[in-house]
């Protein structure tokens, strides 16, 4: 009998929802994916008003959390990835939202070093497109999708309790999705240099203003190693709105060891920290994170120093001066625009002094491709260039190998990434070193085709 009356209920269940048009089937993360894409060809707008109207409609499950917010142009990704760690191992319950990924479209949204799994991604995707439906039918706009993804992971942190939110800005600062929070704990800047000037400004001065929107009432200001101009900038803005500046001195750290491995680093009472990120740019970018526990502890949140040490130890940041073989050693990093071709400069020439290197490089056509072909096209024997997948925005490998011709004598423009995989691994002896670089976006490919490879 209680077999049947369930058997009743559940039909009963099924033809009501039929009646009101309600769905039972729960959307499936590819449908979530492929609806995000279709919303994706609409373009982005800088501007907060939407993403304020679809966090209203979904109940505004960012005034729940608490965030630590970054800005910068480069080392944004791994002074999140750190303080995330050293937050983790210090018994907060962290997310962290991040754009672009390298491995995972998933990754980008994580509590605690996991990803956030793909049923609580299609069924959160599926809520934000109701309320999207609703926003529409109410002439209040269309929202984007990075803002849609902003949601997304919004509601998730909020779902999942989290005690703080280590949040990367988008785009710039000030008009960026991110920048709808309110309850920031810490503003964090890494080095702010030239890039998107089409958006953010033509001068030093208007980038720094427009990312220093981020900095919140009386929440404090996290930095080091900036030009003049913007630090002026950023602690006038601090001043207007309260917040006490921590800034950190780079020049004071310690180096003991390096290598493509890592590092160890120490810095004020923090003696010998072991760094798993290659390259000597990422000596700012522990600095600047240790000026945020510093801060935080202020405010009241105890760190304990041991899981400051096991934090560093324990972070992961592929894409970054990452070495994913070693005979010939390949190394994948995302240097994108003038001032990381020049730290990724330094670094080769630091590790890999008088190797023979061999380049795989792709860009998209709205970043500084002759800066950065200036810059790297002379340290190679030979550069490959690849067509990157998003390819509205991409160079395409024939335009770049033209303007890679002016700074290299040898330039082979291949378009297909695996291709130029295989042929940067035919054409180099064991001991030759291949980096690819130029963007993020590509390099989770890389890497698997070269772990596929390893496999054979």
């Amino acid at each position: 009998m209680k077999a049947e009356k369930s058997y009743v209920m559940i039909k009963t269940v099924l033809l009501l929802n039929k009646i009101y048009g309600k769905e039972t089937r729960n959307v499936t993360y590819k449908e979530a994916r492929v609806y995000l894409d279709k919303v994706s060809k609409y373009g982005s707008v800088l501007g907060l008003d939407t993403i304020r109207e679809l966090l209203h409609e979904l109940g505004d499950p960012q005034n729940q959390l608490k965030f630590i917010h970054i800005a910068g142009t480069n080392g944004k990704g791994s002074v999140l990835a750190y303080i995330s760690s050293i937050l983790t191992e210090a018994g907060y319950r962290t997310g962290r939202y991040v754009s672009p990924t390298v491995v995972s479209y998933l990754e980008r949204i994580s509590v605690d070093q996991s990803w956030i799994k793909e049923e609580a991604f299609a069924d959160l995707v599926e809520q934000v497109k109701k309320a999207t439906v609703r926003m529409e039918k109410n002439g209040k706009g269309s929202p984007t999708v990075f803002e849609m993804e902003t949601a997304v992971a919004f509601l998730y942190f909020a779902q999942k309790n989290c005690d703080f939110v280590v949040l990367e800005t988008g785009l710039g600062g000030r008009l960026d999705a991110t920048n709808v929070v309110e309850n920031t704990i810490a503003a964090v800047f890494t080095t702010i240099s030239m890039d998107h000037m089409n958006v953010l400004g033509t001068t030093l001065e208007e980038i720094a203003r427009n990312k220093a929107g981020i900095i919140k009432n009386q929440c404090c200001v996290v930095t080091s190693n900036q030009k003049r101009i913007v630090l002026e900038v950023l602690k006038e803005t601090a001043k207007s709105m309260q917040s006490i500046v921590y800034e950190e001195n780079d020049a004071k750290a310690i180096l003991h060891q390096e290598g493509i491995d890592g590092q160890i680093i120490s810095y004020e009472e923090y003696k010998e920290l072991r760094i798993p990120l290659a390259g000597r740019c990422q000596i700012k970018n522990v600095v600047t994170a240790l000026g945020v526990i510093k801060a935080l502890e202020a405010k009241g949140y105890p760190i304990p120093q041991k899981a400051v040490y096991e934090g560093f130890k324990k972070t992961k940041w592929p894409g970054r001066f990452t070495c994913i073989d070693t005979e010939p050693v390949f190394i994948v990093d995302g240097a994108h625009n003038e001032d990381a071709a020049l730290q990724l400069k330094e670094t080769i020439q630091q590790y890999f002094k008088e190797k023979r290197l061999r380049f795989i490089m792709g860009v998209f056509k709205d970043k500084e491709f002759n800066k950065i072909a200036h810059i790297m096209g002379p340290l190679a024997e030979k550069i490959y260039t690849i067509d990157l997948p998003d390819t509205n925005r991409t160079l395409p490998a024939e335009e770049l190998g033209q303007v890679l011709k002016n700074n290299c004598s040898c330039v082979e423009n291949v378009g297909d990434m695996k291709k130029a995989v295989e042929l940067a691994y035919q054409e180099s002896a064991k001991e030759d070193v291949i980096v690819a670089f130029g963007s993020l976006s590509y390099l989770g490919k890389i890497i698997k085709f070269v772990e596929e490879r390893k496999e054979m």
